[in-house]
């Protein structure tokens, strides 16, 4: 898959190729808020046609898995949110799923009803202790064949740390090793830095989601991450590609949304999901209570997205 590059203003490049007017002029554009429906030439919220994507074949075994960073480097874009309620509904399809909260602030934990503070061993200790395996932190979760690796704030150190390691961008890798075969997918939620832990996200990787909320400022900030997915894939993982750009926070209704919609899917064209996660107050409440929208509310359009997401992500 072909990596676009876009950028900021002043004549620099979004993309190969042409540049990708960036103004926010009014455009005609359809408001249906309905992500998850696939019908010949129905328009989406991207405003393509939205493509049918059947449903997922049934699996005989499990693994290798599949390793997906979620990944971006600006805060509150619905990283942690994407990471549980798409992992919740690989699951539904028969995948077996292995979160990894690789952000010291825990929010992957703390979103699936764990307090970090409380744990005497996390990821922390699986990357730094010798002695600690993978085995022996990873935790079960409230949705059936969905393992969480913990994290809390001692994680914070390994950046430090792990400085003066060799081979330190692949320590993450390494970890994971034990349990690929256990897997199918398995997510990493990135903290919101472009940092030595994102870079071992990413080293990891087999492909890179990206969550970007339909605002101006978070499609100029894509321009820096899409250049360390570059510099990654050529000095430390060359298999790295983007799996994938997920509109979040969408909201139908307002002229900017839209407008913000129209630059991403030009500039980044089918890398783009079709699938759109709109905003709802839903997933406020799936915070407080510990589970995945797919639990929560199963039948409310949020989960019906992360149901279509999973289907793209498996057919991809």
């Amino acid at each position: 898959m072909s990596t676009p590059q876009p950028a900021g203003e002043s004549g620099e490049r979004l993309v190969r190729g042409p540049s990708v007017e960036l103004s926010l002029a009014p455009h005609a554009r359809p408001e249906n808020d309905e992500p998850d429906v696939a019908a010949n030439g129905e328009i989406g919220p991207t405003g393509r046609p939205v493509r049918h994507v059947p449903e997922p074949a049934l699996i005989g075994a499990h693994g290798p898995a599949t390793i997906l960073a979620v990944c971006n480097q600006k805060g509150g874009v619905g990283k942690t949110t994407s990471t549980i309620n798409l992992g919740a509904a690989l699951t539904e399809y028969g995948r077996r799923v292995l979160l990894v909260d690789f952000d010291p602030q825990g929010a992957l934990s703390v979103g699936l009803g764990i307090q970090p503070h409380q744990l005497d061993r996390t990821i922390y200790n699986v990357l730094m202790e010798r002695t600690v395996g993978i085995e022996d932190v990873v935790m079960q979760t409230c949705v059936p064949d969905m393992d969480l690796l913990p994290s809390n704030i001692d994680l914070s150190a390994a950046e430090v740390q792990l400085v003066s390691e060799v081979g330190r961008e692949h320590t993450l890798v390494r970890t994971l090793r034990p349990v690929m075969d256990h897997y199918d997918y398995v997510l990493v939620d990135c903290q919101p830095s472009l940092g030595l832990l994102t870079v071992n996200a990413l080293a990891a990787a087999d492909g890179v989601l990206i969550p970007l909320e339909c605002e101006f400022f978070s499609l100029r900030g894509v321009a820096l991450l899409i250049d360390t997915i570059e510099k990654v894939k050529e000095r430390l993982n060359p298999k790295l590609e983007i799996t994938g750009i997920l509109a979040t926070m969408y909201d139908p209704r307002t002229l900017h949304s839209r407008e913000v919609m129209a630059r991403v899917v030009e500039a980044f064209g089918e890398t783009v999901f079709d699938t759109v996660i709109n905003r709802t107050v839903r997933f406020p409440e799936t915070t407080v209570a510990g589970e995945p929208i797919t639990t929560w509310a199963p039948r409310s359009s949020g989960a019906k997205a992360y149901r279509a997401l999973a289907r793209e992500v498996i057919a991809r």
